[in-house]
């Protein structure tokens, strides 16, 4: 028989709901999403300062470390970053983060 689910269990991310706790304590995995937004607020600097490649590089490094961290990290505490299987971000966020990081670095400075 199918039991009914609670309204906090409604919330939860579906395709993680039968994965393991993280080992990390809630402290800790929500320092390492704070370092994220951290990252991304200072790309985001970097980018109304017209400094473009670094705020690519740092972006798309920012993104393999959100790869690290959804892989380490409990979906609730992940929040709206956690979208879909937590193998399927890692792998996105590494692909997109590594893609963005590499043109970033491989772009010729173009005398700025």
């Amino acid at each position: 028989m199918h039991t009914p689910l609670t309204p906090s269990e409604r919330l939860d991310n579906p395709h993680d709901r039968g994965l393991a706790p993280s080992p990390l304590p809630v402290t800790a995995q929500r320092i390492l999403v704070g370092l994220f937004v951290l990252a991304v607020v200072v790309a985001t600097l970097f980018a109304v300062t017209e400094h473009w490649r670094r705020a690519t590089f740092t972006l798309g490094v920012s993104m393999i470390y959100l790869a690290v961290v959804r892989l380490t990290c409990d979906s609730r505490i992940v929040g709206l970053l956690a979208v879909r299987s937590r193998r399927f971000d890692a792998f996105y966020c590494t692909a997109l983060g590594g893609t963005m990081a590499f043109l970033a670095a491989s772009v010729d400075s173009l005398g700025s």
